[in-house]
């Protein structure tokens, strides 16, 4: 479990990342000045949202774990869960630059986030029964609320989950997929 914790990004560099990238999807002013605005403007960014405190206590915890820190790390997911109602495993990996528009989200299992993609509420990104190994999520994905992605699947680059999609298979680079389950109704070509 240890190399699984060593995939983790930093957790300065996650972080910014994140707030850049939630400033942006907000209309915010997302070109931090400096490293003391860069600050301020995350501690903003968990007052004003309860997702990116949970977010945030991701980051920390996943460095606590890479440090073997224990007992924090669980208390840290609990506030997560009680709070913004966000569920994010430990063999969970989300790479730098992730948006989490609101809570009500479960991520678990052995599942890969890439950058720049968009996760709405009430999504499940996660395990088939019997199976630890779920979802690897490209960058820039778009997942609509409600949707879920279950199992040892792909999702491709660019990729918009409708909402309520129930994804049970892979999906390719750059199109739309809608229904239950899942087909692909557009394609960027």
């Amino acid at each position: 479990m240890q190399g699984l914790f060593a995939q983790h990004p930093g957790f300065r560099i996650a972080v910014l990342a994140d707030a850049r990238v939630t400033c942006h999807q907000r209309g915010e002013r997302h070109d931090f000045r400096s490293g003391r605005d860069a600050f301020f403007q995350v501690l903003r960014l968990m007052w004003v949202s309860d997702a990116f405190t949970a977010h945030v206590a991701y980051r920390l915890r996943a460095a606590m774990l890479r440090r073997g820190v224990p007992v924090l790390p669980r208390m840290l997911h609990r506030f997560c869960m009680r709070n913004a109602q966000v569920s994010i495993g430990p063999g969970v990996v989300m790479q730098p630059g992730v948006y989490i528009v609101h809570g009500q989200i479960v991520l678990d299992g052995l599942v890969e986030i890439g950058s720049g993609t968009v996760i709405s509420p009430w999504v499940t990104i996660g395990l088939r029964g019997g199976d630890i190994q779920g979802p690897i999520v490209g960058t820039g994905v778009n997942i609509g609320t409600g949707a879920k992605i279950i199992g040892p699947i792909e999702v491709g680059h660019d990729a918009l989950i409708g909402a309520n999609a129930v994804v049970t298979t892979s999906i390719p680079n750059a199109v739309t997929a809608v229904g239950m389950p899942a087909r692909v109704v557009k394609s960027a070509d």
